[in-house]
């Protein structure tokens, strides 16, 4: 072959493949789409309209296959069980698109703020304080006949629940310990804990952890299942 074909060889070999490249591009573009009004159909509470990136190359592919690598969806907000939750972030990985929905494994993580926290002390512990945070702790604030008491507060996850551990405690000037406060008050701030309830079957909280002024939440599951509502696509 000459010069001239082999050049002609290359540059139709660039125009199928870039022609290919566009096509599955395309494809991939118009099954975020559909995805995301998915996500919107399955996750109930989603608040605003998800951002969802299926990643891996060829995407044809992997459809073919009937198996998606990875699939990442970002929203604005979630509802769980009347607790708004921002910034929410789902990675999926291993996921079957036949008769049904399967998930290898997935994580949800969302912020829950300050002033839902408290409210659902208020709630769920009974427990009357003002809440801030403060680099990696929260801070509760209440009076004790007439003097400030502060109490330093970590956030954990345990058993679907936010745990929370008292690790200071300041009663006007001075530091005390827990067992030396009135009998109720110590009750109150003794195996704190606040369920997160409504979580997509499957997944349960994994993290709490104070993080630029509010509570980021993180949860998994794996091997899940979920069934395709009737009418909806492949």
């Amino acid at each position: 072959m000459g010069a001239r074909g082999v050049v002609v060889g290359v540059a139709l070999l660039v125009v199928v493949g870039g022609g290919a490249v566009v096509a599955d591009r395309v494809a991939v573009g118009m099954a975020e789409d559909a995805a995301a009004r998915e996500v919107q159909a399955y996750v109930e509470g989603v608040i605003g309209e998800p951002d969802v990136q299926i990643h891996g190359f060829p995407f044809l592919t992997q459809v073919l296959a009937g198996r998606l690598d990875r699939v990442t969806a970002r929203a604005d907000g979630l509802v769980v069980d009347g607790v708004e939750l921002t910034d929410v972030d789902i990675v999926a990985r291993g996921i079957g698109v036949d008769q049904s929905y399967t998930v290898d494994d997935a994580t949800l993580t969302g912020t829950l703020s300050v002033a839902s926290a408290q409210r659902l002390l208020a709630t769920q512990a009974e427990l009357d304080v003002d809440l801030a945070a403060e680099g990696d702790r929260l801070l509760a604030r209440t009076t004790v006949l007439g003097v400030d008491l502060t109490a330093a507060l970590a956030p954990r996850a345990q058993d679907g629940r936010i745990r929370i551990d008292v690790t200071r405690l300041t009663l006007g000037p001075a530091s005390i310990d827990v067992a030396d406060l009135p009998r109720a008050l110590e009750d109150q701030l003794t195996d704190l804990a606040i369920p997160i309830e409504g979580l997509p079957e499957g997944i349960a909280l994994t993290g709490a952890d104070v993080r630029d002024g509010a509570i980021r939440l993180s949860a998994a599951g794996a091997d899940l299942v979920v069934e395709k509502r009737p009418g909806s696509g492949s």
